[in-house]
């Protein structure tokens, strides 16, 4: 399995923004952590961004949650991308 993780960037006021969406996010989020492929998550602070890491067969994993995402569906993600990750140390 390898690692990768999903970066986010978030519009301005996310942190207020994101209320109406976040239990359906987080619910989505605790479901991937559950099934194994959801690792750590988390914004950045300040909160303009986030970066969450995936363990996988591919990037798709990573993807497939952002699509599904009722951050990046509503509008409160600018842009996100993937990034394999070598991992050396786990």
């Amino acid at each position: 399995m390898n690692h990768y993780i999903l970066f986010y960037e978030t519009v301005d006021g996310y942190v207020e923004k994101r209320q109406p969406y976040r239990d359906t996010h987080l619910t989505l989020a605790r479901k991937a952590s559950e099934a194994g492929e959801l690792v750590l998550a988390g914004a950045y602070e300040p909160a303009d961004g986030a970066a969450l890491v995936f363990k996988g067969k591919s990037e798709e994993v990573a993807e497939a949650f952002a699509r599904e995402d009722p951050y990046v569906k509503n509008g409160l993600v600018t842009r996100w991308w993937v990034r394999k990750w070598n991992v050396v140390v786990e």
